[in-house]
């Protein structure tokens, strides 16, 4: 399938960033050799980052606000169209929780396993060392008042204090209420998100268009601090991710065989055309035509498939919450930030609950807008994701592979194993 020239955009895009991050890293190890302009260079760099970043940041919450109730609407309103449609909702969060809780488990052990060398851990920290990690790591409560921190007492004040978790349940609640009201007051709300949701993710694209000049400060100012080993962080970090998607992903597989009741050999030969498209161009949409193929030679019912597949499409992002979790669980572990139960609890309940009624984003929004509440929820700093969304492109590959893997899986399993005729 062709690429769109859109597409063709973002992605060169991606990799200027990309490159944002290895020159910046580099000069910033060679700036040691500037002599007395070196201390000047890494002042106007913070600060030039520092300015993207906060552009960043402000979108976080309006984004999480009318994304999940503009998801939670329209989800709702596809899952009452019809048995399959209802059936695939339900993998979708089976699937999605038990994604959370497999990345929540898996990343503190991979880091137990494959530590970050004490050296370039220490030099990362030292670069990274105008992050306070202590104030956002106060800020989670406590195993014994998790539950009671739920409930916001006041929206405003969870929202202008960064309680993304109390923050989610609050708008989790009110979408879900407002489902239940008349179609006209329902679609008004709906509309006046989605007006919200669509001028964010603008402000957002406006803010992304200058990433290379952020990131490149922001680099820079780690490259200084840290040197040489920022580059092994960096590699360390992608791998330990990539790995998660891929375990998630080969999940799928037994899903496959065990619900949809395809011979492990068929489902892995259907599914080579869509995860080459997968891979080629980072998008599940445009995946989406090789996928019906694949349902169509696995003999799924076009009437399941046309449902299926399409939502999962819209909906349905298998290695999100995994790999979205591990993320914040990985800054964390980057910058000395010890996670406790109650942490991990909160991370888990938001990288699950976000990720139900997710839309569709491209890769270096859906990094913002989905990873960042999860590390507000868990007390981790979210700076240091400004340099992790420029290789975001590597994990992405992973990310879209599994997701288009996943979605052929679930439709055929929400098919409950029905075949079409010859």
């Amino acid at each position: 399938m062709s690429v769109s020239l859109s597409d063709k955009k973002a992605r060169r895009a991606t990799w200027l960033v990309l490159s944002a991050l290895l020159g910046g890293l580099l000069l910033g190890v060679l700036s040691n050799r500037a002599g007395t302009i070196r201390e000047p260079l890494i002042t106007i760099a913070s600060t030039v980052g520092g300015l993207w970043l906060d552009g960043l940041k402000m979108t976080v919450i309006p984004l999480i606000i009318a994304l999940l109730v503009t998801g939670v609407v329209s989800g709702a309103d596809q899952a009452k169209a019809g048995r399959i449609a209802a059936r695939s909702v339900i993998w979708f969060v089976i699937v999605l929780t038990l994604s959370a809780a497999f990345g929540t488990l898996l990343m503190p052990v991979l880091l137990e396993a494959f530590p970050l060398p004490a050296s370039s851990a220490e030099a990362l920290r030292a670069g990274l060392a105008s992050v306070d990690s202590t104030a956002t790591a106060a800020s989670v409560p406590s195993v014994q008042d998790w539950l009671r921190s739920l409930i916001p007492t006041n929206v405003f004040a969870a929202a202008a204090e960064d309680k993304v978790l109390a923050l989610v349940v609050f708008t989790s609640i009110f979408a879900f209420a407002v489902t239940q009201i008349d179609k006209w007051g329902r679609q008004s709300i709906a509309v006046f998100f989605k007006a919200i949701q669509d001028a964010m993710l603008v402000v957002v694209g406006w803010v992304l268009w200058l990433a290379p000049i952020g990131v490149f400060g922001l680099a820079f100012a780690v490259g200084a601090g840290a040197g040489g080993a920022a580059f092994g962080a960096v590699l360390h970090y992608v791998v330990l991710v990539s790995l998660v998607g891929v375990l998630v992903t080969l999940a799928a597989y037994v899903v496959a065989v065990g619900f949809a009741k395809w011979k492990l050999s068929d489902f892995a030969r259907a599914m080579i055309p869509p995860q080459a498209v997968a891979i080629s161009t980072q998008s599940s949409l445009a995946s989406l035509p090789a996928m019906l193929e694949a349902s169509t030679s696995l003999r799924v019912p076009a009437r399941n498939a046309d449902v299926s597949l399409p939502l999962a499409v819209a909906l349905f992002r298998a290695t999100g919450p995994a790999m979205n979790v591990s993320v914040a669980i990985y800054v964390a572990y980057m910058m000395g930030v010890e996670l406790h139960a109650g942490n991990l609890i909160a991370g888990f309940a938001v990288a699950a609950v976000a990720s139900y009624w997710a839309v569709s984003l491209p890769g270096a929004l859906s990094f913002v807008t989905s990873i960042a509440p999860i590390a507000l929820a868990m007390g981790v700093p979210i700076e240091p994701l400004a340099l992790l969304i420029a290789v975001e492109v590597l994990p992405d590959i992973t990310r879209t592979l599994g997701n288009v893997t996943w979605d052929v899986a679930v439709t055929g399993a929400a098919s409950g194993g029905e075949r079409a005729e010859n």
